[in-house]
């Protein structure tokens, strides 16, 4: 209830009567010889005690339910991995039946999701995330740094000889990039005005689908281009390039691996991506 902040409501979670929760809660606090809620006309409110008590009590819980996360997952022999979804489709996917072939007894759940995870916190044993790595609670181990160049179809490709060419061609935008072009154009002594318009696709990955489909050229990086540059799909005009200072970063819980399988797929991973 403290968490939730109802009779109603933690009396639904629970499947039982308001009226249940407020015995209990009553029965409670005559134990504890101690108020934890205060009665009032728009309902109950935490004393700092009861506040304090449910801070505790729901880190508590928390911890609770990762450790019997983390003994169903070793019983499974199952490997909770959460991955951006970008990630997980142009590269990380196309990668894991080498993983299984040096690890057959080691079953991998992708959880693809852009949402934080704590793997301290939840049942998930690795989270591979992208941004500057300071997120709190967390240890963070850098993977790779994003750096960016135009790419485009090899159609295309053959028209630009030198960084001012762009100009001439459709400009292919994630309106949710962390990024703008000026992280490419600026070290290129140009200026954003040159860009044309082009389509807004909504993520990374219709972006690379878009240069491949002769849409335009896209701002891209390394994984997420990586197959499709070695297909011959997509083209780098340029050789050079540009940091964003953004990376990738495999986020585990704050005190370390958990598990013979997670450290058998960090291993993996860095070596995949190196």
């Amino acid at each position: 209830m403290g968490r939730l902040g109802s009779l109603a409501a933690a009396a639904d979670e629970l499947g039982v009567t308001a009226g249940a929760v407020s015995q209990q809660l009553q029965k409670t606090e005559r134990q504890l010889g101690r108020t934890l809620f205060e009665r009032k006309a728009r309902g109950l409110q935490k004393t700092p005690l009861g506040e304090e008590i449910t801070r505790r009590l729901s880190s508590a819980m928390a911890e609770l339910s990762a450790a019997v996360a983390l003994a169903e997952a070793e019983r499974q022999g199952t490997l909770t991995v959460s991955v951006p979804p970008v990630l997980a489709e142009k590269w990380l996917v196309k990668r894991l039946s080498r993983f299984h072939r040096a690890f057959p007894d080691i079953r991998v759940r992708l959880d693809a999701s852009l949402a934080f995870v704590d793997p301290g916190k939840s049942d998930v044993d690795i989270c591979i995330r992208f941004g500057r790595g300071d997120w709190p609670g967390v240890r963070a181990e850098k993977l790779l740094d994003q750096q960016v160049f135009p790419l485009c179809c090899p159609a295309l490709a053959k028209t630009i000889e030198r960084p001012a060419d762009i100009a001439n061609h459709p400009i292919i935008r994630d309106p949710d990039a962390m990024f703008e072009w000026d992280v490419w154009l600026g070290p290129n002594g140009l200026t954003p005005d040159i860009l044309q318009e082009g389509p807004d696709l909504s993520n990374a990955s219709l972006c690379v689908d878009g240069a491949i489909a002769g849409l335009g050229l896209f701002l891209g990086w390394e994984p997420m281009a990586t197959d499709a540059i070695k297909a011959g799909q997509l083209v780098a005009p340029f050789p050079d390039r540009y940091p964003t200072g953004l990376s990738y970063w495999l986020i585990e819980a704050e005190t370390g691996t958990r598990s013979d399988s997670a450290r058998a797929f960090k291993r993996w991973l860095k070596s995949e991506m190196s």
